[in-house]
C-alpha cells in the first residue's frame, strides 16, 4: 500500500511543478465570514491576453481536471483555475450549498485579484456554477462554454428514467464512491471506453489516504454529478495522464451539494443567459445524457452551439482533451466574432 499511496502523492507534486511551470501561482482569498477560495492564477495578469476561468466538477479537485490545459492555454489567456466550496483548499462555514452561492464565491474571488471581465469554462457539476455566473454577472462573464453539464435537468428527469441512477442517494453512493467497488461503478458510468482493471490497491489509495489534497468523485448530475473520472492505464503505470482520485474529506458537504442541485429543480425556473455560449457533450454521455445537451440548446435558442464529441462518454477532459482544448482555444477570439 505504501507505494499506491507512493504515487498518489508523487502525482500531487507533479500537479503543482506542472501548474508552476505554467506560470501559475497557488492563492487563497478569505472572502469573509468563514469562506476561503483558493485559485490558481497567472503570475503576472498580463492586460494584453483575455482572461479565461476554468471550473472543475465535483469529482477531482481543480489541478487534476484541469493540468493538460493549463500549460497551452496560459501562452494565450490570462488563465485562473479555482477549487470550488470543499474541494482542494477552499471551504465555507456558511449552510448555503446552492450552484448561485458557488458563483457568488467564485465572483467575489475574481472581484478581489482585481479581474472584472472574463471567459468561462465549467465542466460537469462546474458547468452548473459557470451558467449561474453568468446569469448573475452578465457583464462580467462575457462567453460561456457548459461542458457536460446538466444545467437543464429537472427533478422529475429522475423519476421518470433519464438517469441511470433510481434515487439522489444511490447517485451519492457512486459519483462520492467509498469502496473500489463503487469506484468502479463510477468508472464504468464515466467512460465510453473504461478501463477493464485497476488494481484495488490503488482505488482504495485513492479513496482513503490523500486527504483534501485530491478529489475525485464524479458528478452525478456532475461531477459533475460524476464529474471527475479515471484516465486509461498509463497514467498509473507511467504513462502521461494522471488518475483522478476520490477523496474522504468534505464528504457529507459534498452530498449536500449533490441534493441542492437535485432539489426542486425545474426548467422554468432556469434563466435564458444572453452570451454566446458553446455547448460540448460527450456522446455516450452516462452521467448527464445526450438529450440534457439538446434541451440546454433548445432552452438558449439561437444564442448557442452544440458541439458532441463522438466516442466519449462523460469524461471528455479526459478521453478527448485534445478536441476539447480546440474549442476551448476559440475563446481567444474577441466575443463579437463568435457565431
Amino acid at each position: 500500500m505504501a507505494v499506491c499511496f507512493s504515487f498518489t502523492a508523487s502525482r500531487d507534486m507533479c500537479f503543482r511543478y506542472s501548474f508552476s511551470s505554467a506560470g501559475l501561482k497557488s492563492t487563497a482569498t478569505d472572502l469573509g465570514e468563514g469562506t476561503v477560495m483558493h485559485c490558481w492564477g497567472p503570475k503576472s495578469h498580463k492586460p494584453g491576453k483575455p482572461t479565461l476561468l476554468l471550473i472543475h466538477g465535483i469529482g477531482a479537485n481543480a489541478m487534476w481536471q484541469w493540468n493538460d490545459f493549463v500549460s497551452p492555454l496560459s501562452s494565450k489567456f490570462n488563465v485562473y483555475v479555482r477549487d470550488l466550496l470543499f474541494f482542494g483548499e477552499s471551504y465555507t462555514s456558511r449552510t448555503d450549498r446552492s450552484d448561485s452561492f458557488q458563483a457568488q464565491c467564485v465572483m467575489r474571488m475574481m472581484e478581489a485579484l482585481g479581474v472584472g471581465r472574463m471567459r468561462v469554462v465549467g465542466l460537469s457539476y462546474g458547468g452548473f456554477v459557470a451558467y449561474s455566473m453568468a446569469a448573475q454577472f452578465p457583464d462580467a462573464v462575457e462567453r460561456v462554454v457548459i461542458c457536460c453539464a446538466g444545467v437543464c435537468s429537472e427533478e422529475k428527469d429522475l423519476e421518470e428514467g433519464l438517469f441511470r441512477v433510481k434515487s439522489v442517494d444511490e447517485a451519492i453512493s457512486i459519483l462520492l464512491a467509498q469502496t473500489p467497488d463503487k469506484l468502479r461503478e463510477l468508472m464504468k458510468l464515466s467512460f465510453y471506453k473504461p478501463i477493464n482493471y485497476v488494481p484495488s490497491c490503488f482505488l482504495s489509495d485513492f479513496i482513503q489516504n490523500f486527504g483534501f489534497e485530491i478529489g475525485s468523485i464524479f458528478q452525478f448530475i456532475d461531477s459533475s454529478w460524476l464529474s471527475a473520472l479515471l484516465w486509461d492505464t498509463s497514467s498509473w503505470v507511467g504513462g502521461t495522464v494522471p488518475a483522478p482520485v476520490m477523496c474522504t474529506e468534505n464528504l457529507q458537504e459534498r452530498k449536500e451539494l449533490i441534493y441542492a442541485l437535485h432539489k426542486d429543480r425545474k426548467l422554468s425556473d432556469l434563466p435564458k443567459i444572453m452570451q454566446p455560449t458553446l455547448i460540448i457533450w460527450g456522446e455516450h454521455d452516462q452521467i448527464f445524457p445526450l438529450e440534457l445537451a439538446h434541451r440546454l440548446k433548445r432552452h438558449l435558442e439561437h444564442n448557442s452551439q452544440l458541439v458532441i464529441l463522438k466516442n466519449a462518454g462523460h469524461a471528455i477532459n479526459m478521453e478527448k482533451p485534445k478536441e476539447l482544448y480546440s474549442h476551448i482555444v476559440i475563446l481567444e477570439c474577441p466575443a463579437s466574432s463568435s457565431g
